[in-house]
C-alpha cells in the first residue's frame, strides 16, 4: 500500500508485518533439556555458570579440578546447537585455592579447543565500581573473564551496533595534525602496528577495545551472583540481529532472557532452580507479539530506486 503526500516527488510505503517473538524458561540441567532443540538452532549462547566451589546453597558447588568434567558433557550440546555462524561467550572466573590462582579455566579453555571449539577473542569485564578490599597475598577481583568461542572462523559480528563516543580527546587530538597524522605511520617499537590519525576526523564514534566497563550493580538483589543486564545486552547487540535466538543454559534469575527480550531477540533460558525459573518468568512473557513496520520517506524518484530504502521498526501489539 502506498500512502500518497502533498509533495508529488515523496512517496511512502508501510508494510506491516506481525512478529512473534518468544521467550521460552525452562527448568533442568541444561545438559538433559538441550536434547528437546534441534542442531544449528542458535545464534548466540552468552551464560555464566556457576564458579567451582561458589554459590553451594543453590547450585551445589563443583569442585575445582571436577570442573572441566562437570562442564565438557554440556559445552558438546552447546556446540551441537549453536548455528555455524554463531558465538558463545562464557562469563567465568577462577577462584583462589590454597592461597594461589586454581588452573580449572585455563584448563578448560584447552579442553573446550580440543572438543572442536575455536577460542576467538577473550572479553574482560572490569567492574568498574567494585569496592575496595584486600587480603594478605592480594587484592580485590574487579574483573572477570567473557571468553569468546566459536564452531568456525566465520561468524556473524555487528561491530556497529556497539560503537562508543569518540569521546573529548578528539576535540583536541584532532585539532592539530602533524605529519606523521595524515599517513599510516609504523610505530617506532618496531612492533609492526600503525595508525592514521587524520581517519578519524569527523568521526562521532570509535570501536570499543576487548575491555568493557560495567557497573556490577543490578535491579534483582533474590538471586546469589547476577550479572548486571548491560553485559549479556552488549553480547546481544553484537553477535545477533533481530529475530534471531538468544541462550542462556545457566540463566539465574533470567538477565539475559530479558535483555533479549527488550532488544527484540528470541531467547531461551534454563536453570535448575525452581525460584530462579520462577522469578524469570515473571520478567518476560512467554509470547509477545510485535508489528515490524518497514517504512521509508523518500527523496528523489529516479530512476535508480532510491525510494525503495527501508527502515525497521518495531510496536508491541498490545
Amino acid at each position: 500500500m502506498f500512502i500518497g503526500t502533498n509533495n508529488p516527488m515523496l512517496t511512502q510505503e508501510r508494510q506491516s508485518i506481525p512478529k512473534e517473538l518468544k521467550t521460552d524458561i525452562r527448568k533442568g540441567d541444561c545438559l538433559e533439556v538441550l536434547k528437546d532443540f534441534p542442531d544449528n538452532f542458535f545464534d548466540l549462547i552468552v551464560t555464566s555458570p556457576p564458579y567451582a566451589d561458589s554459590r553451594t546453597n543453590t547450585y551445589g558447588g563443583i569442585k575445582p579440578e571436577k570442573y572441566v568434567e562437570w562442564f565438557l558433557p554440556r559445552s558438546e550440546k552447546f556446540l551441537r546447537v549453536l548455528k555455524p555462524t554463531g558465538t558463545f561467550i562464557l562469563n567465568i572466573k577462577e577462584r583462589v585455592v590454597n592461597s594461589e590462582r586454581h588452573t580449572y579455566v585455563i584448563e578448560l579453555i584447552l579442553n573446550l579447543k580440543r572438543q572442536g571449539w575455536i577460542w576467538s577473542e577473550e572479553f574482560v569485564w572490569h567492574k568498574k565500581n567494585c569496592h575496595p578490599g584486600k587480603w594478605p597475598n592480594r587484592f580485590r577481583d574487579a574483573w572477570e573473564r567473557c571468553l569468546q568461542f566459536n564452531k568456525t572462523k566465520t561468524f556473524h559480528m555487528y561491530q556497529e551496533n556497539v560503537m562508543v563516543p569518540m569521546g573529548d580527546w578528539a576535540k583536541t587530538r584532532l585539532k592539530q595534525l602533524g605529519k606523521n597524522d595524515i599517513i599510516r605511520f609504523n610505530s617506532q617499537s618496531g612492533s609492526g602496528f600503525g595508525k592514521n590519525i587524520a581517519n578519524w576526523i569527523g568521526r562521532e564514534k570509535a570501536y570499543p577495545s576487548n575491555v568493557l566497563h560495567l557497573a556490577t550493580e543490578t535491579g534483582n538483589k533474590n538471586h546469589s551472583a547476577t550479572f548486571p543486564k548491560a553485559l549479556p545486552e552488549w553480547f546481544i547487540k553484537l553477535f545477533t540481529k533481530k529475530d534471531d535466538w538468544v541462550l542462556d543454559p545457566f540463566m539465574g534469575a533470567g538477565t539475559t532472557c530479558e535483555a533479549a527480550y527488550q532488544l527484540h531477540r528470541n531467547s531461551v533460558g534454563i536453570d535448575i532452580v525452581s525460584d530462579y525459573v520462577k522469578m524469570a518468568r515473571e520478567k518476560v512473557p512467554s509470547v509477545d507479539y510485535f508489528i515490524a513496520e518497514k517504512r521509508g520517506v523518500y527523496g528523489k524518484n529516479n530512476k535508480k530506486g532510491n525510494n525503495r530504502v527501508y527502515r525497521a521498526e518495531y510496536t508491541k501489539v498490545s
